[in-house]
């Protein structure tokens, strides 16, 4: 175990000093919040693909791999299908109105298309959302310390937390691009080298599927025990609207790069996808029993393959843990310090302030996401929480404005009120239970654009009424 530990501590004090040293060409909020709009092509399929792979996709999907099989493909692969509605659909008109209008945040661009009540109810809500996400990849990293060490939760939580505090809130955008397409190439690499030999290692495929648990429905790559294309209502809208990727695709240089960057970004996940569960599915011939099935990963890596490879492949996992929690983070800063700090308690605030504001806010995310990973019990918890809020709240008002002017705060306040409602009702409830149609996420969706037609046709009606 010392040389994995040893690793993956070297390899955090390297992430953190290069983050130091790119802070230095932060000159301002633009460099720190969008990169100075600088980003091409390649630079931005790094740092997206790097925020998308992080806990969900490997400790959260490995563990519905563990319990469920190949359906839980469908959580990496949903987001790989929501990045190419991104590319494609919204990231381009987007990029083009926050060109036009200079805006720095998806805040900025709701009360642009809106006006400011729904930017202060979406900051708002998505500041402590965003904590919930964070802990997640906090609680991720602390699982890999939990195994190679036997420590508590908090040591995993307080490194992870650190290192990533650390490059980002020097930098911003500009430093973690480049850090992210670092870690990247150490995902990958680890990634491609040591999936096909824990396959090898464990006996093969025939060896693989035998020692999966007899249940009829792991074989159904549609439809598994608690995963499967239901999936797609939770996550698809959550990575075509995330905060967080839309201000990323700010940050192109222009709308060749956002089609180009992200769109070859969903495509990698959707290959990417089969790797997590099948590492889950491998890690039954170690640890058939395995009392917490988000250990997969790390059962696999040291007890699969030798003390080396299972190394590097702890430092791919952790990296992308590190690459995702970088972007809640600049979800986290960017919001407090633009949407909050600069828009309503200080709009005087200089350039310094809000730069000022920015990083003092990414410090006390990190503060606040490694106590909150300490209490929160599983990534997948946090994970389905945020998702669900945020493809309920954000989908309709964003996707909506991109393509007519007419409706304004009552539609999409409405829609966001609306959609909440139904979806913690529908949670409640256990609407789910009674059909795999009726998901909560899909039922509020859907629920949160009747909110916003409705409100709209009152407005209409009541106009043609008024006397002229």
């Amino acid at each position: 175990m010392a040389l994995q530990l040893g690793l993956l501590l070297g390899y955090s004090a390297a992430l953190a000093l290069l983050g130091f040293v790119l802070s230095r060409r932060v000159e301002g909020s633009s460099s720190f919040f969008v990169a100075d709009r600088r980003l091409g092509s390649g630079l931005l399929f790094s740092t997206v693909l790097a925020a998308n792979i992080g806990a969900g996709s490997i400790i959260a999907t490995s563990g519905l791999g563990y319990t469920d099989g190949l359906s839980a493909w469908w959580w990496v692969g949903s987001a790989g299908i929501g990045s190419i509605l991104l590319a494609l659909w919204v990231g381009p008109r987007i990029w083009r109105i926050a060109k036009d209008h200079g805006l720095y945040t998806a805040g900025d661009y709701l009360e642009h298309r809106y006006g400011s009540p729904v930017r202060a109810t979406v900051a708002s809500l998505m500041w402590v959302l965003t904590l919930i996400l964070l802990a997640g990849q906090l609680i991720a990293m602390s699982e890999i310390f939990e195994w190679v060490l036997g420590a508590p939760r908090w040591t995993g939580a307080l490194i992870g937390g650190a290192v990533m505090t650390a490059y980002f809130a020097s930098g911003g955008l500009l430093s973690s691009a480049r850090v992210n397409m670092v870690q990247l190439v150490v995902l990958l690499a680890g990634f491609a080298v040591g999936v096909p030999l824990a396959l090898s290692y464990a006996g093969g495929w025939e060896a693989v599927a035998a020692a999966q648990p007899p249940d009829p429905h792991r074989g159904d790559f549609l439809f598994g025990p608690g995963s499967g294309i239901v999936l797609v209502a939770l996550i698809v809208p959550a990575f075509v609207v995330s905060p967080g990727l839309l201000q990323k695709a700010y940050a192109a240089r222009d709308e060749r790069a956002v089609r180009i960057g992200i769109g070859l970004q969903g495509l990698v996940l959707l290959a990417f996808a089969f790797a997590p569960p099948l590492l889950g599915m491998i890690a039954h011939v170690y640890a058939p029993d395995l009392v917490n099935p988000e250990l997969a990963v790390p059962v696999v890596l040291t007890e699969g393959l030798p003390p080396l490879l299972g190394a590097l492949g702890l430092a791919a996992v952790f990296s992308a843990e590190v690459s995702t929690a970088d972007t809640v983070l600049f979800m986290l800063s960017t919001s407090l310090s633009k949407d909050i700090y600069k828009r309503y308690l200080s709009p005087e605030a200089s350039d310094r302030d809000v730069l000022r504001v920015a990083r003092q806010a990414a410090v006390a995310g990190g503060v606040l996401g490694i106590l909150l990973a300490v209490v929160i019990p599983t990534v997948i918890d946090s994970l389905t929480v945020f998702y669900a809020v945020l493809s309920v709240s954000l989908f309709v008002p964003v996707a909506a404005g991109l393509h007519t002017r007419r409706p304004g705060v009552p539609e999409a306040m409405a829609s966001i009120g609306v959609g909440i409602a139904v979806l913690f009702a529908a949670r409640l409830s256990g609407l789910g239970s009674l059909s795999r149609i009726l998901d909560p996420t899909l039922v509020a969706i859907v629920a949160s654009g009747v909110g916003f037609v409705v409100v709209y046709l009152i407005r209409v009606s009541r106009t043609r009424m008024k006397p002229r």
